[in-house]
């Protein structure tokens, strides 16, 4: 679908609500019999009614009215209907998994329907009336796709594997159908990453982020060139829609101004792309974290030695370079009661175990002790620059003894002020847990870190303003906290403790971050 024609199809569909195509008559008056509101019905979610009156366009909650008239629906028989589209690699286990809990939790029958290879329904039934309560269908194709049914009116929510694009965003305001860039309008049901993948016969343990690059942009062709056999490398990657080639794409290719090699062998799944990979010693490619199969994943070098592996731990605190926020992007009007019940529960932790247990990072909240983080230590001392004294090593040292780290990180947007879309996220998950009390009485450090790029005091001062930025930005996420209870500080290190090579941009980038750290219970 072009971008061209889902655009004047949503065009068409908003011109339509505005126009000839109204809906019946309703009068709806308050129990009392004090108010009442007469005009077209316009739609009925099952608990809200959106009505055009003289007034304009009212949202009135229908708890609160009594509806009369020929476009009054019939309460008892309402049908939550909603739909997906977007990304296969949420579409195909992540999504069905999480719609069979939150029916299995919430007394609802399921049952699921194929209807073709890229569409299924799930029919939730009341269990114990036996009543159909909901119809949510699917559509799983590419990230790409699932934005052109949004913009054609085909879809509900997209499920995707990057943000919206330019294209995208723009195309949507100009349908009418808000900012897609807006915060509100997204959310990160789980975490996942872009492996770099080859077959357990290849000897290559590792790659740099540089040699990784020019491999996909067809200028390095011959593992010879890599230290390895006088032999062809042949390079796989996901269809040139898919969310996942795009994300890779936006990372590693496009801010060198390189595409991906004519010669890259494109496949349809992650599954048949990581078969492919490894059952040919010769062949690379990029997959997710999530479906690697029996491919062995390679660790990124960095050019001054240390390594950057991808782990759970990695992949939640970002501190693989390389991770992917799945993300589910909602529509600017109001779901049904049902949907937004459903969106609730993909965050509670009972769906985050749904989410561990489908393959994927999950969001929940972790502690790493200290006596876990012995190559951190070994890194702050063996990478220390000249300008990191052994007395700023000493009172890092000492400022970690009887902490843990929590299982997150924050970084901000390359060149902006801004946290990224998966740090935005964090806030969320550690306000939510200080509003339930989880840090009552127990000290929370927010620590600011820094590349080693100008000096080393004004590096402190920057990540000391990252930090509270932070520690802001959390206690405003967290208004019900009962801030007597808080302890909450501020320390920075600047750059004494990299997690990557600070002769690489990419590496710059993982080292300008926010910890928290707690004291151990």
């Amino acid at each position: 679908m072009s971008y061209r024609r889902a655009a004047v199809l949503a065009a068409l569909f908003l011109w339509s609500l505005g126009g000839a195509a109204r809906g019946d008559d309703v009068t709806l008056t308050s129990r009392d019999g004090s108010v009442e509101v007469t005009g077209d019905l316009l739609g009925y979610d099952g608990e809200f009614y959106r009505v055009d009156t003289v007034y304009g366009v009212l949202t009135l909650d229908g708890s609160g009215v009594v509806c009369e008239g020929p476009g009054c629906p019939d309460l008892t028989a309402f049908v939550a209907r909603f739909t997906f589209s977007g990304a296969r690699t949420m579409g195909e286990v992540l999504m069905p998994s999480l719609v069979e809990a939150f029916a299995a939790r919430s007394g609802y029958g399921v049952e699921r329907r194929i209807v073709d290879d890229t569409h299924f329904d799930y029919v939730l039934t009341d269990l114990a009336s036996g009543a159909l309560a909901a119809e949510i269908g699917f559509r799983v194709t590419s990230t790409e796709e699932g934005f052109a049914d949004l913009l054609a009116n085909e879809t509900d929510l997209v499920l995707s594997t990057r943000p919206a694009n330019a294209t995208e965003i723009t195309l949507a305001q100009e349908a009418g159908l808000g900012d897609l860039s807006d915060p509100r309008r997204s959310r990160i049901l789980a975490l996942d990453a872009m492996a770099v993948i080859v077959s357990a016969d290849n000897p290559m343990k590792g790659l740099t982020l540089d040699q990784i690059t020019r491999i996909f942009a067809g200028e390095i062709t011959n593992w010879s060139a890599l230290g390895g056999p006088d032999a062809p490398i042949f390079v796989h990657m996901r269809g040139e829609r898919s969310g996942l080639s795009q994300a890779f794409a936006d990372r590693l290719l496009t801010p060198r101004d390189l595409a991906p090699a004519a010669a890259t062998i494109r496949h349809p799944d992650n599954a048949a792309l990581a078969d492919a990979v490894a059952g040919d010693p010769l062949a690379i490619g990029v997959a997710p974290y999530s479906e690697t199969g029996n491919a062995q994943v390679l660790e990124l070098y960095g050019k001054c030695g240390m390594v950057s592996v991808l782990d759970d731990l990695t992949v939640k605190t970002e501190d693989y370079p390389l991770t992917l926020p799945l993300f589910l992007y909602t529509p600017v009007r109001r779901l049904p009661l049902l949907a937004r019940e459903f969106l609730s529960f993909a965050r509670s932790p009972a769906a985050q175990l749904v989410v561990a247990r489908s393959g994927f990072v999950d969001l929940r909240l972790y502690n790493v002790p200290v006596a876990e983080q012995g190559l951190r230590l070994v890194n702050a001392i063996t990478e220390a620059g000249d300008e990191v004294l052994l007395d700023e090593l000493q009172r890092l040292a000492m400022t970690m003894d009887g902490t843990e780290r929590l299982t997150l990180g924050f970084r901000f947007e390359q060149g902006g002020a801004q946290l990224d879309p998966q740090s935005r996220s964090n806030v969320e998950i550690l306000a939510q847990q200080i509003e339930a009390g989880a840090f009552d009485g127990r000290p929370l450090i927010f620590v600011g870190f820094s590349d080693s790029e100008g000096p080393a005091d004004g590096n402190i001062r920057l990540a000391t303003r990252r930090a509270e930025e932070v520690r802001d930005a959390v206690l405003k996420a967290a208004p019900t906290a009962d801030r007597e209870r808080l302890s909450i500080s501020v320390e920075a290190f600047g750059e004494a403790m990299p997690m990557a090579c600070d002769d690489e941009e990419w590496g710059r980038q993982v080292n300008r971050r926010v910890e928290v750290w707690a004291t151990q219970r």
